[in-house]
């Protein structure tokens, strides 16, 4: 007579755990009364039932859900601490049709990879999240998570959490549902009978979601963990069923998935050419040979430059495209930033240094060739550093008449008021770049290097803003 098989292990598992170390390839690894193994029956029974598991991708981080890839006949990636969502939002965006599960611990997901999940959660990455709450950290021994309760022993607090130190548990599910993407939150107990049941509806509900494009869906389920909270199996589902639920309530915290459109995230390219198009746009080919040199005798010594202003004016931009030109001209050159820990609005200047030899420092503070004002702190703070035959550049929008010697040249320049007048404050450092050029081509140079000085700007911009082509243009 043949064998009847009435209850067998859901098809969403390998038939043999054939990964699993030791000699034992047929039941699960984990500790008596865990409620990983319940779970895990219930993402694979789902997977087999929806027949998606071969488009099906789950990420396991570390801690105990690591070993998600021994059991789930699907494909898998184990990630590093906390950064499940980080890889489900990837491999969702690029994979638009696979059905994705980031599973994740509490002290994973509630503690060191919570900016992670709080991220995904609020841009409503197409992804079910399933995340096991046994209010303690599991494989490493029984440590204090944030989701332990207050009162609560554990290997790091073995007086009973304080919440006077440590503040109170985490409640993710409240949290999440706040957002205004995520369509489905509820949380559930691995304990009796019917909490299991919802258990089931809820992690079906969830990959449905998924499976729809409805987007960011999270179930939390209270676990328990009898081993390190040392407690048989009935005193870890009253622990469960009286004091975690007390803390954290078991019910439906948001359900707008039939009110939502599918998500469509931007459609990734893979074209080769396409995506070498994107990353490394076409330059205008403006080189010059390893031997060109400018003849004009300000560029036969050694030139100093320093450029100073607000943080946020451009300072450091505009010494950056300066250097780009000396370097795409042959110029040994070098580029010093610095600044305060308050940029934007703070104080910020750069040091840019030209030479056809070895450059002698990369600092600029003293004996300047060139100096560019945009505020009147850069002018009380630098000027002394001007050669006493130096040129002085300043924004006479904000400066009046800066103390200089005879024989320095001077140049006042609205620019900040012509930026204004071209819709765009920020432009300040491009008005002071031109002004700095037409200088340069009417007083220091010949015919032959004024159009050529004109092709060194126009590459050096390209350049340094490569990733922001709609600046350079």
């Amino acid at each position: 007579m043949a064998d009847v098989v009435k209850f067998a292990k859901p098809a969403g598992f390998f038939d043999t755990f054939v990964r699993r170390p030791g000699p034992i390839k047929k039941n699960m690894h984990y500790c008596p009364g865990c409620g990983h193994g319940i779970l895990h029956k219930l993402i694979a029974e789902a997977m087999a039932d929806f027949k998606i598991k071969d488009h099906t991708v789950l990420i396991a981080p570390v801690g105990c859900a690591v070993f998600a890839y021994y059991y789930f006949d699907c494909y898998g990636v184990s990630s590093p601490h906390g950064r499940a969502p980080a890889i489900a939002t990837a491999i969702s965006r690029t994979n638009p049709d696979d059905v994705v599960i980031s599973y994740q611990g509490d002290g994973d997901l509630a503690s060191i990879g919570f900016n992670h999940i709080l991220q995904a959660a609020n841009r409503g990455e197409n992804m079910t999240v399933f995340f096991v709450n046994n209010a303690i950290y599991g494989m490493t021994g029984g440590q204090m998570a944030p989701t332990t309760l207050p009162g609560q022993v554990t290997q790091t607090s073995p007086w009973g959490r304080s919440v006077e130190e440590t503040g109170y548990p985490i409640k993710v599910c409240e949290m999440i549902s706040q957002f205004e993407a995520p369509v489905y939150v509820e949380r559930c107990a691995l304990s009796t009978v019917p909490n299991i049941m919802k258990a089931r509806n809820a992690v079906r509900k969830a990959i449905q979601n998924s499976m729809n494009k409805k987007g960011f869906s999270l179930v939390e389920f209270l676990s328990g963990c009898p081993v390190n909270l040392k407690m048989n199996a009935e005193q870890m589902n009253a622990f469960l069923n009286e004091k975690m639920t007390k803390f954290f309530p078991l019910g439906v915290y948001k359900d707008v998935a039939d009110e939502r459109a599918p998500v469509h995230h931007p459609v990734p390219t893979f074209d080769r050419e396409k995506v070498i198009e994107t990353l490394y746009p076409q330059a205008f080919d403006h080189a010059v040979e390893d031997n060109f040199r400018y003849k004009s005798p300000v560029f036969q010594k050694e030139c100093k430059v320093k450029i100073s202003g607000f943080g946020g004016q451009g300072v450091l931009s505009l010494g950056h495209v300066m250097a780009v030109m000396g370097k795409l001209r042959n110029f040994n050159v070098s580029w010093l930033p610095s600044y305060g820990p308050e940029m934007r609005g703070g104080t910020a200047n750069c040091s840019v240094v030209f030479s056809h030899k070895h450059v002698g420092s990369p600092q600029a503070d003293y004996n300047c060739d060139l100096m560019i004002c945009m505020n009147q702190p850069s002018v009380d703070k630098f000027l002394g550093q001007l050669s006493p035959k130096g040129v002085l550049v300043y924004d006479a929008s904000t400066i009046s008449n800066p103390p200089t010697g005879p024989e320095q040249t001077v140049y006042g320049i609205r620019a900040s008021d012509i930026a204004a007048e071209m819709g765009n404050q920020k432009m300040a450092n491009s008005v002071i770049l031109g002004a700095v050029i037409q200088m340069m081509q009417e007083c220091l140079m010949n015919e032959d290097e004024k159009d050529d000085l004109d092709r060194a700007v126009e590459a050096a911009l390209n350049e340094s803003f490569a990733s922001k082509p709609e600046l350079a243009a």
